[in-house]
């Protein structure tokens, strides 16, 4: 009986190979998919060849050479530069392409993106994912996904290689909407961790055991569980999130709030403490540091 042969994936293109970018296709890789990558830093570019990665000299490569493109980005002026910049994927880009844009942006850049996706053939999806850098390490990230209903059959392939799960969220933005919501409890639930640990470090409790029998009850939650340990620890330099990335979002989250009349009484005060975090310096730290921004608060 001849075996069957063996169906190599079709290519992806991936554009931005940060912390969550590097992660997300590192899984595609161990998933046996060709993976076209660029980014604008050398050094990202040289990991991603040790790592078995095909590299690409600009986005407009990239397009070339695939059918579906991830990208990972960290800012609006990023991801337009991709999208129809000079050497941006319009330049390389087939008939077709299916562009699945990963970033926490806002839903106005989002729109942005896809206009000028469309002008040159291709489909961009609002498709941001939930999860810390070290979630994505662990293939454990959500993916929000939302936009033309081919382009997402298209893409799922690719999704379900790095992520847990794929919610099909409708319409185009809707991806971006959810992720705005879920990103404002992990603003709050992570400074909620922070305060429960300081009473219990204060109290005289063991923090290991807090994390333990605490997290094993109601009051439970995913960044008690992720970051809790971080903050027991006290270390806060190997970020899996830094407060630089959570300023931005928190930006993002306050102005949609706004802009569709939405109170955020909670999310507000927690936003102060992020701010503080700054103010100590601590810009590049883990957002688990808002734990050493409490304990400061009191004196230790």
């Amino acid at each position: 009986m001849t075996p069957d042969p063996v169906v190599t994936p079709e290519p992806v293109g991936f554009v931005g190979l940060g912390v969550m970018g590097s992660a997300m296709s590192g899984h595609l890789l161990a998933a046996g998919f060709p993976v076209l990558g660029f980014d604008v830093d050398a050094g990202r570019r040289a990991q991603h060849e040790a790592r078995g990665g095909s590299v690409c000299a600009s986005p407009a490569e990239v397009a070339a050479a695939t059918d579906v493109v991830v990208t990972s980005l960290p800012s609006a002026a990023a991801l337009l530069a991709v999208v129809d910049g000079e050497q941006g994927l319009a330049a390389g880009a087939r008939p077709g392409l299916v562009v699945v844009e990963t970033s926490t942006l806002s839903p106005e850049t989002k729109e942005e993106g896809r206009r000028r996706a469309a002008a040159f053939g291709a489909t961009l999806l609002d498709c941001p994912m939930s999860g810390t850098g070290q979630q994505a390490r662990d293939g454990d990230l959500i993916a929000y996904l939302s936009g033309d209903p081919e382009a997402k059959e298209r893409a799922l392939p690719v999704l379900v290689a790095f992520t847990r799960a794929q919610h099909d969220l409708g319409a185009f933005g809707q991806g971006t909407t959810m992720k705005l919501v879920a990103n404002l409890l992990v603003a709050v639930h992570n400074v909620a961790a922070a305060e429960a640990l300081l009473l219990a470090q204060r109290a005289g409790l063991d923090l290991d055991t807090v994390l333990a029998a605490v997290g094993d009850g109601a009051g439970g939650s995913r960044m008690l569980q992720v970051r809790g340990p971080l903050m027991a620890a006290g270390r806060f330099d190997e970020p899996t999130a830094t407060v630089a990335t959570m300023l931005k979002d928190n930006a993002l989250i306050a102005g949609f709030a706004a802009s569709v009349a939405s109170p955020t009484p909670l999310f507000a005060a927690s936003a102060v403490l992020y701010h503080a975090a700054v103010a100590q310096g601590r810009l590049g730290e883990d957002t688990a540091c808002v734990y050493g921004v409490l304990q400061r608060l009191a004196g230790q």
